[in-house]
């Protein structure tokens, strides 16, 4: 499918966005491992959300959906009837991830402990993820996990066996390879230390705390010690990495103001508005305020001169999901704006180093790659061209915001991809732009 698109002269309005992927799969999947009912609203929308629903619902649990939902004030609920920590049933099918790394991952850690075999795969995307990173640590723990074809891509069989706690200190921070550990740790015998590098997002820690947990950090360490949950009620706020492309948007434009409500701002999850106000952004926060042990506010965003930046390091794992469209911003900033560290990039959906310069190359941006990021030189103007996602949701909607500001008509091939996180992705931007000349051709 493709979209073209052309610039708009004002971008201006109030929006909200999908629930917060992250945290909506793992309200789904930690309820489900829970004692208890627990109701799950303003969820993720897309294909990762069925797809952790499927998988879910494969292992025989229980999850009913409501068109309304009091207890979380949303108009889209589910009911999650818990089946406690050794509760999953055989499922009688291949479980099928879709396009979702996440449900992937943390759906291995808790069969890896179940005590039945089970095989998941992914889309043609997915298969093309390592799943070393996971693997290696739950054998270490005593999982029984094969690759069809021995290298460590799925499709994934799986022996579940009694695991063993495990002290792991992590290569590379990722937040979805820790929370496989930790799910994987609640169902082991004996205490678990998984030690991260630097900071990922924390939101497994938090919930499997509220949820009654036994679950502790230490500065970079977390410890989890075989315990049961406690179904609890979620409302999940607003996605920030979806939110980040109506930041760079409101920062790039120069005709702007965009309110974005309801967003989640956690601690470990404020990488991408620490780094635009650091570039100068015209950006701040009102109406701040905790839901579910998160932390919530309004963003409000104006058209900002912005300046160049380094992005490296401990910052990198706070902001991989919204370096391309972080590039996109450089390409607005002064002076030169340099990512590094960020070969986690390469795994995933798409090559997003690659993806990203090539996109944004074609419409005559001043973009290098190099093995572990890019290089943007700033103030080039962009012209309308072809761009390609790649099978991608963020490297589409980067593209689209490129298209806005670039002058001339813009094509994105493999418009589709934004359905995965963002199936109203192209409803909000008519929304914030002004006469949008946008059409769809299948």
């Amino acid at each position: 499918m493709k979209y073209t698109l052309s610039s708009s002269k004002n971008v201006s309005g109030e929006i909200s966005v999908p629930g917060d992927k992250s945290i909506s799969q793992r309200a789904f999947l930690l309820n489900s491992i829970a004692n208890g009912i627990a109701h799950v609203g303003n969820i993720c929308v897309g294909d990762d959300k069925a797809s952790i629903l499927r998988c879910l619902r494969s292992l025989g649990v229980s999850i009913v959906e409501h068109s309304n939902c009091k207890i979380t004030n949303s108009k889209e609920c589910f009911e999650v009837y818990g089946r406690g920590r050794f509760g999953m049933l055989e499922p009688s099918e291949i479980l099928f991830a879709g396009n979702s790394g996440t449900a992937m991952r943390l759906i291995v850690g808790l069969l890896s402990a179940s005590p039945f075999s089970s095989q998941i795969t992914g889309d043609e995307s997915l298969i093309k993820r390592p799943m070393g990173r996971i693997i290696k640590p739950l054998s270490s723990m005593g999982a029984d996990i094969s690759s069809k074809n021995g290298d460590d891509f799925p499709p994934l069989s799986i022996q579940g066996k009694q695991l063993q706690g495990i002290k792991y200190e992590m290569p590379i921070s990722s937040a979805q390879v820790k929370s496989c550990l930790m799910i994987a740790a609640l169902h082991s015998e004996g205490k678990s230390e998984i030690i991260q590098p630097s900071l990922s997002r924390d939101h497994t820690e938090r919930m499997m705390s509220a949820m009654g947990g036994d679950v502790a950090q230490e500065g970079l360490k977390v410890i989890v010690n075989p315990s049961d949950l406690t179904s609890k009620d979620i409302s999940v706020p607003g996605d920030i990495s979806s939110a980040a492309f109506w930041m760079v948007l409101g920062c790039i434009h120069p005709e702007s103001k965009i309110k974005i409500t309801n967003i989640g701002i956690n601690s470990t999850r404020l990488g991408i508005i620490d780094v635009l106000k650091s570039m100068n952004a015209n950006l701040y926060l009102e109406n701040e305020r905790e839901i579910n042990n998160e932390p919530v506010a309004d963003v409000i965003v104006k058209s900002s001169d912005l300046t160049n930046i380094e992005i490296s390091g401990d910052l990198v794992p706070r902001i991989i999901d919204e370096l391309p469209i972080l590039a996109l911003a450089a390409c607005f900033a002064k002076g030169q704006t340099v990512v590094k560290d960020a070969s986690e990039l390469k795994f995933k959906e798409s090559d997003r180093i690659l993806a990203t310069v090539e996109g944004l190359s074609s419409l005559g941006a001043d973009i290098i790659a190099t093995d572990d990021g890019f290089v943007v030189n700033g103030g080039k103007k962009l012209t309308g061209g072809h761009c390609f996602s790649h099978g991608d949701h963020r490297i589409a909607m980067t593209m689209a915001i490129a298209g806005i500001m670039a002058e001339g008509v813009t094509t994105i091939t493999g418009a589709e991809a934004v359905d995965v996180s963002y199936p109203m992705f192209w409803d909000t931007l008519k929304i914030l732009c002004d006469a949008l000349d946008l059409h769809k051709n299948e």
